[in-house]
């Protein structure tokens, strides 16, 4: 049997989500907890590539195996979990579904704050620069239309394109706070946030609306879009699949 596992967890002190070697990750510590508990070994297949220190609402793995897999389980495995992290459910799923590859779309959040505050410095990026948000609205709206995203992917990464859509983009602003929503069928490693950081530069009148029709118009690599913005301040929020992959 095939199943899914739907997790939560705060990123700031692990070295990313998929396991690497000599590296504490997300994948790292619920295999092993899976394997504590069940006294088997497990393999387990995640839907994204989140970097280090990077959060998430919801994301997923799946596995398989011949073991009987209950809900009842979460409270154990969960115990076995550093309190950073969360199993929510795990659920079967038809043969072919695909934790990575079955997804239809990732959400993403960005979370910011414009005055110095305690509460908000390791899961907020501090920016204390004025913003308007005009511009924010009009380069959110501008990612709309775009689906070459090369410049906006961080070097080395091997990918068979650049090609992306985003289906949603935009900004809330509540007084000294702004979280940028989006949601692509697809991401690059890094393109959130370079989304992010390139919208921040342009808000805060740092380059100019050339500068950002370069970035979708000349793919070389002597232009990059702003990868500064930290991975604590990001959240994967959601990610979607078809409701009939999911057995009852």
């Amino acid at each position: 049997m095939r199943y899914f596992i739907e997790t939560a967890y705060v990123g700031l002190e692990f070295s990313g989500f998929q396991i690497q070697n000599n590296a504490n990750t997300i994948q790292l510590q619920i295999t092993n907890a899976l394997n504590i508990f069940y006294k088997t070994t497990f393999t387990l297949t995640g839907s994204s590539r989140t970097d280090a220190q990077v959060n998430a609402y919801q994301n997923f793995f799946h596995f398989n195996t011949e073991l009987l897999i209950r809900n009842s389980d979460l409270y154990n495995l969960n115990s076995i979990l550093p309190n950073s992290i969360v199993i929510i459910s795990i659920s079967p799923v038809i043969e072919s579904a695909h934790a990575r590859f079955s997804a239809i779309s990732r959400t993403y959040q960005y979370k910011i704050h414009t005055f110095k505050s305690p509460f908000s410095h390791n899961n907020s990026y501090f920016f204390p620069y004025k913003i308007d948000a005009l511009k924010l609205s009009e380069i959110s709206n501008f990612y709309l239309t775009q689906t070459n995203f090369y410049n906006f992917c961080k070097s080395n990464t091997q990918v068979n394109n650049y090609q992306c859509t985003i289906l949603n983009s935009n900004w809330q602003i509540h007084n000294n706070n702004c979280v940028y929503t989006v949601e692509a069928n697809r991401f690059l490693r890094g393109m959130v946030k370079a989304l992010v950081g390139t919208s921040l530069l342009y808000a805060s009148h740092k380059i100019s609306s050339h500068n950002i029709e370069t970035l979708f118009t000349c793919f070389n690599l002597k232009i990059k879009a702003n990868f500064t913005p930290p991975g604590y301040a990001l959240y994967l929020k959601k990610v979607l699949y078809p409701e009939n992959i999911f057995l009852k």
